[in-house]
């Protein structure tokens, strides 16, 4: 089997007063053994949600459905007790803020030995040990030093290889990471993404990368995901993808993304995604689209095949219209 994640028909609804509102609405999606898959898309699409419901880490409330398979087993039906021995230990989870991941009570050496001591079932000392090999190993200038630290006394590129660290504690078979680079400046995010493709290399992880910057994705991915109002509107091999789109939502995406050389405005996409408490009946990219018609308002597009493992749910596909871009 080639495919280390599959998520089938995914549901994650939120309770907000006293009804239910999905957040994440039917994603099916495969993360292949050794490879990245990138979702990409705007802010408050989903795509933050669909990472920690992986985890089953959600609010009071809320309500995960469908189907999480890590390497054929079933996450979904697994107990509390049963999915905090996954968490860490085979999957582990980057978070989008480094600084809030880090208790800033407590050293980050001794954080990080924390969870190499409740996963891997070692002494305290030879957990420290292996703290200052991790550290080194992600970069971080004298180690030993640096385990004294509290997060505070980091700098954001430091405690975010901190972070990284500390998720490769237990050398997990699957690596989460929400928006590890945005908060950082372009000369520290080139090297944390260099980073992680020199961990990858190494380890043989599986890397599922939140992001909606462009440039990331075509620097990362291996596949591609599009997501949009909790929906994945395109799905398949990078490249493909980042050649030919074929959604209108990916073009926009495409387009707006700057370029070497370019002068003038750049195109963006008009209007905002809709709220998950006021979703549209029909496409639910319908009133941004520029290519809509009313046909697109009236019912959901299915998936069309476009290319060698290349899909995508659009109208226009399923009409064999051409998309212009």
């Amino acid at each position: 089997m080639s495919e280390l994640l599959t998520i089938d028909e995914l549901m994650t609804e939120f309770s907000i007063q006293r009804r239910s509102v999905p957040a994440v609405r039917g994603v099916s999606l495969q993360v292949r053994k050794g490879k990245t898959l990138v979702i990409l898309g705007e802010s408050g699409s989903g795509k933050s949600v669909m990472l920690r419901s992986i985890l089953n880490l959600k609010p009071p409330g809320a309500r995960i459905a469908g189907s999480i398979k890590l390497a054929g087993e079933e996450l979904l039906t697994k107990s509390p007790r049963e999915m905090e021995q996954i968490r860490g230990n085979r999957i582990a989870m980057i978070f989008q803020d480094a600084l809030s991941a880090l208790d800033p009570l407590y050293r980050v050496g001794d954080q990080i030995a924390e969870t190499i001591v409740a996963h891997r079932k070692v002494g305290r000392a030879e957990a420290k040990r292996q703290v200052a090999d991790l550290l080194g190993k992600v970069g971080i200038p004298s180690p030993e030093e640096r385990m004294r630290a509290f997060p505070h006394e980091m700098s954001g590129g430091m405690r975010q290889r901190a972070v990284i660290a500390m998720a490769l504690s237990c050398r997990p078979d699957l690596l989460l990471a929400d928006e590890p680079t945005t908060a950082l400046d372009v000369t520290i995010q080139a090297q944390i993404l260099r980073l992680f493709k020199d961990i990858q290399a190494e380890y043989g992880m599986s890397i599922v990368l939140v992001t909606h910057d462009i440039g990331v994705a075509a620097e990362m991915a291996d596949d591609i995901a599009v997501m949009y109002a909790g929906k994945i509107v395109e799905y398949g091999r990078a490249r493909q993808i980042l050649s030919a789109p074929a959604h209108p939502y990916t073009v926009g995406l495409i387009e707006a993304t700057p370029r070497r050389g370019q002068k003038g405005k750049l195109p963006a996409i008009p209007g905002q995604p809709p709220l998950i408490t006021a979703m549209p009946e029909g496409c639910s990219f319908a009133s941004r689209c520029p290519v809509a018609r009313e046909s697109c308002r009236e019912g959901t597009p299915s998936f069309t095949r476009y290319g060698e493992a290349h899909e995508a749910a659009c109208y226009l596909l399923e009409e064999e219209q051409p998309i212009a871009q």
